[in-house]
């Protein structure tokens, strides 16, 4: 039997408003973990004395690009590693301005979870709820809401318990199962790594045994099988003849040797031979992982098929409902052409109506404003060439989402969720 857990990885996300510490959070998380450099810290020390501080400022492990640390913000998407002896970690530090927008999708679109930062002084702000709307519409089941810059408030537990009790009031709309709410300072490091000795009214775990240790197995959909074939493995070689193995990564579900499946387009039925990884033969797979599956029939079988259950199998059609954050800067052209693409499968699809844009400060529709630009959110039918092979993306977040590429400049101009 495989552990599940084994080398767990967790992917997060930063968001909040401009200056309340995402990048000096992360920093102090990489540091206090001793997760970086001497040589990368000798840098920020040097760049720190450089700006005429009297501290060292840990900001600047995340904030890599030039105009960013000119302004001491975050613009783009920044992604870090790091590794505890507990589990694995990627960071999505992502910009606090509304204009960027579309950067918190991007960086949000893969995580387990959202860290919401808000500032001590200022409580809970209109950034807040947008990021934790859009947070919740991306579907991420953990919200931690870090009330940040506690030193600027003498470590006050009633300013703690208000910004709490205004956030519990706002959450109650929000589809998040597991929120948590945790006081700090990323700049002296209370309650990130190490326990705070100013705020000893606190009796919850800090943010590192928090992020080790919250639950995120049960997050991950092992009852839908969904295996986007990548890549068709012949090697015609005298030792492996007439081999064909389907290599791809598990969408979700669980599969195992003499499981009975159905490929689709096809809808031709075999059974699983065996499952191959890198290490070799396994017993069961998962998603995450990345196999090759055997089949027992010969099927013809190409990039962008399905192989799922016989009794357990996504929907299909070329009339898709998406939700859709719009990323370019040039706004939307109804009825233009666009290249899709979805799972390990492309077509092409025009917009056919923009059915209703949300304002992603209440999630209210607003089905006059038909006109998308740059950061909106905004419901759209779509008709695609060929038939998707799709769940919804609160089902399934591998099978529910989509990208739309311009043909002409092959920018990135949308991400979607299929309703």
């Amino acid at each position: 039997m495989i552990d599940y857990n084994a080398n767990e990885l967790l992917r997060f996300t930063t968001a909040g408003s401009v200056d309340d510490g995402k990048s000096t959070l992360i920093g102090r998380l990489l540091y206090d973990s001793k997760s970086i450099f001497e040589d990368q810290l000798e840098h920020v020390k040097k760049s720190s004395i450089h700006k005429g501080l009297e501290y060292v400022d840990l900001s600047l492990l995340t904030d890599g690009l030039r105009a960013e640390r000119e302004q001491s913000i975050t613009i783009d998407v920044a992604y870090r590693y790091f590794t505890t002896p507990k589990r694995k970690f990627i960071i999505a530090d992502t910009p606090g301005h509304i204009q960027y927008t579309r950067n918190m999708v991007t960086g949000a679109s893969t995580s387990n979870l959202a860290l919401i930062l808000v500032d001590a002084r200022n409580g809970v702000v209109e950034q807040t709820c947008r990021h934790s709307l859009i947070a919740s519409l991306l579907k991420i089941n953990h919200i931690v809401l870090c009330v940040n810059k506690m030193d600027l408030v003498d470590f006050s537990q009633e300013a703690y318990d208000k910004i709490v009790q205004d956030y519990r009031s706002f959450a109650a709309k929000l589809e998040v199962k597991d929120i948590h709410f945790l006081p700090m300072s990323a700049l002296l490091g209370d309650n990130v790594v190490d326990r705070s000795k100013h705020m000893e009214w606190y009796e919850g775990p800090t943010l590192l045994y928090l992020l080790e240790n919250i639950h995120i197995g049960s997050d991950n959909n092992h009852i839908d099988c969904r295996f986007p074939v990548q890549y068709v493995i012949r090697p015609q070689s005298d030792q492996h003849h007439d081999y064909r193995g389907y290599a791809g990564r598990i969408a979700s579900g669980i599969y195992k040797p003499g499981d009975e499946v159905v490929v689709l387009p096809s809808g031709l039925t075999s059974r699983i031979k065996s499952i191959v990884t890198y290490e070799g033969e396994v017993e069961e797979a998962f998603a995450p992982m990345s196999v090759t599956i055997n089949l027992e029939d010969d099927i013809d079988i190409s990039r962008g098929d399905m192989i799922v259950r016989v009794h357990n199998q996504p929907k299909i059609g070329q009339d898709i409902d998406v939700i859709i954050c719009w990323l370019n800067r040039e706004p939307m052209n109804p009825r233009a052409k666009y290249l899709l693409m979805h799972t390990t499968k492309d077509a092409r699809a025009i917009i056919k109506e923009v059915t209703y844009k949300i304002d992603i400060n209440t999630l209210h529709r607003m089905e006059d404003d038909k006109d998308i630009r740059m950061n909106d959110i905004a419901r759209v039918n779509l008709r695609v060439t060929n038939p998707l092979f799709y769940d919804s993306y609160s089902r399934n977040r591998n099978t529910g989402s989509l990208i739309l590429i311009d043909e002409g400049t092959k920018e990135t101009v949308a991400a979607g969720m299929i309703i």
